[in-house]
C-alpha cells in the first residue's frame, strides 16, 4: 500500500510564505534637528520651573535612571496653579501627608516618573523628571 499524497491547502502555503518575508530594509537615520515652534503656556510653567531650580537629585529603578529637578517658591505656586483645571479633568490631584498634590499625569503606583507640585497652603514645590537614559548610571 502506497503512503497517501499530501497535498496542502492553498491557504496555509500562502500563510507560510508570507511569514518568511524579506524584512523592509533599513530606514535612514535623519540627523536633522527636530522641527519646533513656540511653545504653549504650559511649557513655560516647565520653563520657569527648571530656570528656578533650587536643588536636583537623581533616582532610578531596574531600567529608567531620571534626574528630579525641584523648584520652590513663587515659579512654583505659578505651576501649581496652573495644574488646576488640567488635574481636575485627568483626576490627578491628592491628598498625602498635609499636603495637596497636582500631577501632569495619573499616578498609577507611585511619583516615579511623574511630574508633579504640592503644597502645604503655604510652601510651594514642583518637581520635574528628565529621563536621562543609560548615560547617567
Amino acid at each position: 500500500m502506497s503512503p497517501p499524497s499530501l497535498r496542502w491547502p492553498p491557504l496555509l502555503c500562502l500563510t507560510i510564505a508570507c511569514g518568511h518575508a524579506r524584512p523592509p530594509p533599513p530606514v535612514a537615520i535623519d540627523y536633522h534637528p527636530v522641527a519646533t515652534q513656540a511653545a504653549p503656556p504650559e511649557g513655560d510653567l516647565y520653563a520657569h520651573c527648571l530656570a528656578a531650580t533650587s536643588h536636583y537629585a537623581h533616582a532610578r529603578d531596574a531600567d529608567t535612571s531620571l534626574l528630579l529637578f525641584t523648584c520652590e517658591g513663587d515659579p512654583a505656586r505659578a505651576f501649581y496653579d496652573g495644574l488646576a483645571a488640567w488635574s481636575a479633568k485627568i483626576g490627578s490631584e491628592f491628598k498625602s501627608a498635609g499636603r495637596t498634590f497636582r500631577s501632569t499625569s495619573r499616578v498609577r503606583r507611585d511619583l516615579f516618573g511623574v511630574d508633579y507640585c504640592a503644597t502645604d497652603g503655604t510652601r510651594y514645590e514642583c518637581v520635574v523628571t528628565l529621563n536621562a537614559g543609560p548615560f547617567v548610571p
